[in-house]
């Protein structure tokens, strides 16, 4: 049996699940909101084209209006500064888009501190537990943030929400193979993170610079195993985008006793 037709057994008989990680996507989805200064992206809106009408007897369909970076996205390094220049969402490498992901679980320290970071230490310890970081893989951070997903107010949070110390991303960049990282919460940055004195939006900065990506807005990461799973990224091939709203699935092999 070759190797896909083996996942495809595998998928048809439940010994391999696949998990939607990804938020659904209307007008009520959380969007970040920036000082009034600057520019603001748009949340999700759409507009009816027919609805088996006049307009369109036989079909039903909308026009959408939306940011690159609104609800669960893919974040490109040409998003940011430090990545001017390198790839666009449509030149990102497909096999980059499929990879092997590990879930770093740091629910407890974010219950108690809303604007708790991630220090290298916390990743490191991980390690220790379950072993290297993923080559052209992703690390998943989660927090239990998802939970809010349904009120777009405490999902803000008046930009109380977690994310990585400057010194961790700096690493996670430009010392581990890593891909990029993925989180639940609206951006890959803390929402303070702008105000971070040494190095504001380290993770934008430092993953993007190191022509590595960004993940947000994932959901049921506690359905992930710390290590083993596989993640499949889909952002639209936007010409000259920084982003794209994305669907994000996870391959994860299950026992016989799960699986029947």
């Amino acid at each position: 049996m070759t190797v896909l037709a083996a996942l495809t057994a595998a998928l048809s008989s439940g010994a391999v699940e696949v998990i939607d990680l990804t938020a659904p996507l209307d007008e009520q989805t959380p969007i970040i909101s920036l000082p009034p200064e600057r520019g603001q992206p748009w949340p999700f809106a759409r507009e009816v084209i027919s609805n088996f009408d006049d307009a369109g007897p036989t079909v039903y369909w909308n026009n959408i209006r939306l940011s690159e970076h609104t609800g669960t996205h893919f974040d490109a390094p040409a998003h940011w500064l430090s990545g001017k220049g390198g790839h666009d969402v449509s030149q990102v490498p497909p096999d980059r888009l499929v990879g092997p992901a590990v879930v770093l679980d740091l629910t407890g320290e974010v219950e108690r501190d809303p604007d708790f970071l991630l220090r290298r230490e916390h990743v490191e310890a991980w390690t220790a537990e379950h072993g290297p970081l993923p080559a052209n893989g992703w690390l998943l951070y989660r927090t239990g943030w998802d939970a809010r997903g349904g009120d777009p107010e405490n999902f803000l949070n008046d930009r109380h929400t977690p994310g990585v110390a400057p010194e961790c991303a700096r690493w996670l960049a430009e010392e581990t193979p890593l891909a990029g990282i993925g989180v639940e919460t609206v951006g890959t940055d803390a929402g303070l993170a702008g105000d971070f004195a040494d190095q504001p939006y380290p993770c934008h900065w430092f993953l993007h610079g190191a022509g590595k990506y960004g993940l947000t807005q994932l959901r049921n990461l506690a359905l992930l195993p710390p290590t083993g799973a596989v993640l499949m990224t889909g952002p639209l091939p936007i010409v000259g985008g920084s982003g794209s709203p994305t669907r994000v699935l996870a391959l994860v092999e299950r026992t016989a006793t799960e699986s029947t």
